[in-house]
């Protein structure tokens, strides 16, 4: 397990960030948003899909599978139905560029079905469904992992497709949106990551080892020979992984996995149709009360002295309020790697508040006295 941890501001590690992106030779505007959007992920607790995934970025754009300050290009017009290809752009900034123009189109339609293809990764599925709830609407995402054998079929004893994330939002007027967020695998491969480089185990029954043995070793995913993960809840969310693959590969106007399109570099090439509704558009005046009297229903189900029932989105709104009071962490192997990546782009990181370290045993109390100071 890692030693150390280094504890760093939200706006520490976004100067780290971007900093790197800078470097790199993307403009101030793009590496200023790519690094928002990542941090943020690591604000609500998802590292999986945070700062940890630069040196990925770095190595698929030395090997030209990433585009900077790529733009949008409008492969198909139909009005509410919009074909787009994100021309292996920063998907942190492509998936916006997508999201306000169905936006925009679903405003004037009452319903937009984005279909973007050849995007490099998106990063975290729920940023897209909070920037759509934003604006008022309602939104599905379905996204594959184009070429990525990370995930066994149910049944199956190898990698044959991605983690191909599914994700919702509603809007909630006055109150925060519902938010519904998960990768179709029982545990997303960045999280792998993670717990490889912090020393700990995956969750029982979430991976197999290279011969499709069951193993809680995350070096299986990490380290070759590669095993694979299996999908959540069995055959429903192999199911779901396989809706994912074919909406978001098929029928974004991209590719799905096989033997012909293995993803063979670091890129992470991602599909996503996502389906944008306005809600004035469904003339159902009772939707906004009928929503929270269900909600308030739900969560008045606990135990006496319990925590209650958290809605989903909420887990990741209340990490957000803790880590931007104490500091997001940072396992001691990421933080190297971080490094590492700003020195091989020649990152300046003079100046930069980069936090310092704390024994990883040590971590709680230290967030506990900082959020007392």
């Amino acid at each position: 397990m890692s030693q150390v941890c280094r504890v760093i501001t939200a706006p520490g590690l976004k100067g780290l960030a971007g900093a790197i992106f800078r470097a790199m030779g993307s403009s101030a505007a793009e590496s200023a948003r790519v690094a928002e959007n990542l941090v943020l992920a690591n604000l609500s607790g998802h590292d999986s899909h945070g700062v940890g995934m630069i040196p990925r970025y770095v190595q698929s754009w030395q090997q030209g599978g990433l585009v900077l300050d790529a733009r949008l290009r409008v492969c198909h017009d139909g009005g509410a139905v919009l074909t787009l290809d994100g021309q292996r752009g920063f998907g942190q900034s492509i998936g916006e560029q997508a999201i306000e123009l169905g936006v925009a189109r679903a405003r004037e339609h009452g319903v937009c079905v984005l279909a973007l293809h050849n995007s490099h990764h998106l990063g975290r599925i729920g940023h897209w469904a909070e920037l759509a709830a934003s604006r008022g609407m309602v939104s599905m995402h379905f996204v594959n992992v184009a070429g990525h054998t990370q995930v066994a079929p149910w049944g199956g004893v190898d990698g044959r497709f991605g983690t191909n994330p599914f994700c919702a939002g509603i809007p909630r007027p006055g109150a925060e949106p519902f938010i519904l967020d998960f990768a179709t695998s029982a545990v997303a491969i960045g999280k792998t990551r993670v717990a490889f480089n912090k020393g700990e185990p995956l969750p029982e029954g979430s991976a197999i080892d290279h011969e499709g043995r069951p193993t809680t070793d995350a070096a299986a995913l990490n380290r070759p020979p590669l095993g694979a993960l299996l999908p959540f809840g069995a055959h429903k969310g192999f199911g779901m992984a396989v809706l994912c693959e074919l909406l978001g590969g098929a029928f974004s106007g991209g590719y799905t996995t096989h033997q012909e399109t293995r993803q063979t570099t670091r890129a992470i090439i991602n599909g996503m149709l996502s389906v944008l509704i306005n809600p004035d558009a469904l003339a159902a005046p009772d939707a906004a009360r009928q929503v929270d009297a269900f909600m308030a229903w739900v969560q008045a189900s606990r135990h006496e002295g319990g925590e209650g029932v958290l809605e989903p989105g909420e887990p990741e709104r209340q990490c957000r309020t803790r880590r931007l009071e104490n500091g997001i962490p940072v396992d001691g192997a990421s933080w190297q790697q971080l490094l590492d990546a700003a020195g091989t782009v020649g990152a300046r990181l003079e100046g930069l508040d980069l936090g310092r370290d704390y024994p990883a045993s040590a971590l709680f109390t230290v967030a506990r006295k900082l959020s007392s100071s």
